[in-house]
């Protein structure tokens, strides 16, 4: 008896405790309520003048191949070199003409659906195939079956009734999708995204942008510290400028050499390093182009004439602050730059730019800050130690801090709002294949005799929101011709990370100790739940989309965009895992009837012979 009554007590506790937390949060809330109001017209003035850029020179949307090529190959080990980015390949001139036509050869092998299918399992049998190796064969996969998505879809669904079975046998079927570990699950990751190009660049990438551009805009306005990477307007706590930094806004009039005679009116502030004056001139010069067009800021040199003299402005050189090996980075205010002087900006020529790199190399002995001087190692060794006082002072400051999180918040309230409403409406457009994937689940629910709602929610929350806008909130640039920086970065992470927790079932009680972005949104929580059910609800009552529906739409895509992608860089880069695990393939197939039939361990040989110039053994 004793331990029900103690359980009945603490969850009361639990419940003050929580009832107590929420309306703290809401007096805070109420205490910056006017002052978000102020801020977020303020955000309204100034993104009018970006929207009429927005209406002017478009949003920024990439074309289908650099968006694909990001989404699938960016993360990649190799990142922006990855070869099927650059679509370099090293075939001698002489040997061209017989790879392409055996890589042509292979690719029909792969339109066997017994070839691809018993190639995919002898690979995902492989101990040495790893979940990363797995991820990007799933993307080559996708570029080399491009060409018919009906195909790729068929084979996505084959792999997809294999895997749900395994995880009903398990009778763990609630963990299915939870992960990318398999090639499948990373064929459905691809197959959302090339599915949902053209409602990103009609429906959902308007709000999505415009979120952006406020979020860096918000940043922007207040002091950003260039080493720590830390803002003073944030969402994210661990990104938080700690220390109250004094500046005040100037308006610089710029000279674009050979520009003109007219000078731009920029917005910086006193306290902005001149690499980050240099980023704010270069936004605003070049806003109606897509920012891969843009100078890049040390490839920039920025003069300044306070009088009939001219001074070269840069973060460090000789007239730089110093404190023992500690090196304070120049700002507009260290070389008394005042509002509406002139600043005249021009391309910088190699010779300087070396010069400027020489320079700062010689600067790798000492420390350079910024804003706030971090502490020393020295002092480090010593914080360590009172680690009790520090948590509770940590806690006290994040009170306070709390408050400028929350004024952050309600000031973008409106920009999150429209981009949960664009994603989460199913009385909008709703994409065809985010239906016909949606029934399919529910389908093989029903087969399985799965009744519980959580499971269904769960598979559609990790097929969909978690899979694909999750990825695309975290990274506009996927998307997006546009640059993150780290601290927009920050805040973008707190947004996606409420995103996930609406499409959760679990209700998290906030406490004392909860994460600084469940406290923020602790209001909004459950109506963000909400939409996400009501969703879910919507689509299911949709008029089906019928397969036929579904491959003309799939075929559409194949006939706009295939010819753009690396088709043959694709195919090149999936033979290398044929010639790795060359005899555990060969075995497979002659075991399998079908593939018997079909001799296709025979044609795989002969690919090999013409591929690796070599004779083959028949």
């Amino acid at each position: 008896n004793s331990v029900y009554i103690s359980i009945s007590v603490y969850s009361q506790q639990a419940e003050r405790e929580y009832e107590k937390i929420k309306s703290q949060l809401e007096g805070l809330e109420e205490s910056v309520r006017d002052r978000c109001k102020k801020e977020f017209t303020d955000l309204m003035i100034e993104m009018e003048d970006q929207t009429n850029d927005i209406n002017e020179a478009g949003i920024p949307v990439l074309d289908y191949k650099t968006y694909t090529d990001r989404v699938f190959f960016l993360p990649s080990k190799d990142g922006e070199k990855d070869v099927m980015i650059t679509g370099k390949l090293d075939i001698p001139e002489a040997r061209r003409q017989t790879v392409e036509q055996a890589l042509n050869q292979f690719s029909n092998l792969l339109n066997s659906k017994s070839f691809l299918i018993n190639f995919i399992h002898t690979l995902e049998n492989q101990r040495e195939f790893s979940a990363r190796a797995k991820v990007y064969f799933a993307s080559l996969l996708t570029v080399a079956l491009h060409g018919k998505l009906e195909y790729y879809t068929d084979i996505m669904r084959t792999l997809f009734l294999e895997l749900m079975e395994q995880y009903v046998v398990a009778k763990n079927p609630k963990l299915m999708l939870r992960r990318s570990e398999t090639v499948v699950e990373r064929m459905l990751s691809n197959w959302m995204s090339i599915c949902l190009y053209q409602y990103l660049k009609d429906n959902a990438g308007e709000p999505l942008y415009k979120l952006f551009k406020a979020i860096k805009h918000q940043v922007e306005k207040g002091p950003v510290d260039a080493v720590l990477k830390k803002a003073k307007y944030t969402l994210n706590d661990t990104g938080l400028l700690g220390d109250d930094v004094e500046y005040t806004q100037l308006t610089v009039n710029v000279y674009v050499q050979d520009g003109g005679t007219d000078s731009i009116p920029v917005k910086v502030l006193n306290c902005d390093t001149i690499s980050q004056v240099k980023e704010k001139i270069i936004d605003q010069v070049y806003r109606n182009l897509p920012c891969s067009q843009w100078p890049k800021a040390e490839s920039v040199v920025l003069e300044w004439r306070p009088g009939s003299t001219a001074q070269i402005l840069s973060d460090l050189d000789l007239t730089s602050q110093r404190d023992g090996r500690w090196k304070r980075i120049n700002t507009l205010m260290h070389y008394n730059v005042r509002r509406f002087q002139n600043l005249t900006y021009n391309y910088v020529y190699k010779y300087f730019r070396v010069a400027v790199l020489g320079h700062a190399l010689l600067e790798d002995e000492n420390k350079v800050w910024h804003l706030v001087r971090p502490v020393d190692e020295i002092d480090e060794g010593k914080s360590k130690r009172g680690s009790v006082k520090e948590k509770e002072r940590t806690k006290a400051i994040t009170e306070i801090y709390l408050t400028r999180l929350l004024s952050v918040k309600g000031t973008l309230q409106q920009f999150v709002d429209n981009f949960f409403h664009s994603v989460l409406n199913s009385n909008h457009v709703v994409p065809p294949a985010v239906k016909y994937f949606f029934d399919f689940l529910d389908e093989q629910a029903e087969k399985h005799d799965i009744k519980d709602e959580d499971t269904i929610h769960i598979w559609k929350t990790n097929s969909l929101p978690l899979r694909f806008w999750v990825n695309i909130l975290k990274n506009p640039h996927f998307i997006f011709d546009v640059h993150v920086h780290e601290v927009v970065d920050a805040s973008l992470s707190v947004i996606a990370q409420t995103f996930m927790d609406a499409c959760t079932r679990t209700e998290h009680k906030l406490s004392r100790d909860s994460p600084s972005n469940k406290l923020l949104y602790a209001k909004e929580i459950s109506n963000y739940k909400k939409m996400v059910e009501d969703y879910y609800k919507g689509i299911r009552q949709m008029v089906p989309v019928s397969d036929q529906d579904m491959n003309t739409h799939l075929a559409e895509i194949s006939r706009a965009h295939t010819d753009s992608l690396n088709t043959l860089v694709a195919l090149h880069q999936l033979y290398q895992y044929t010639n790795k695990y060359y005899d555990e393939i060969i075995n497979a197939l002659e075991e399998d009837p079908a593939a018997q039939k079909m001799q296709l361990a025979f044609r795989l040989q002969q690919i090999a012979a013409a591929l690796e110039n070599k004779v083959t053994d028949l």
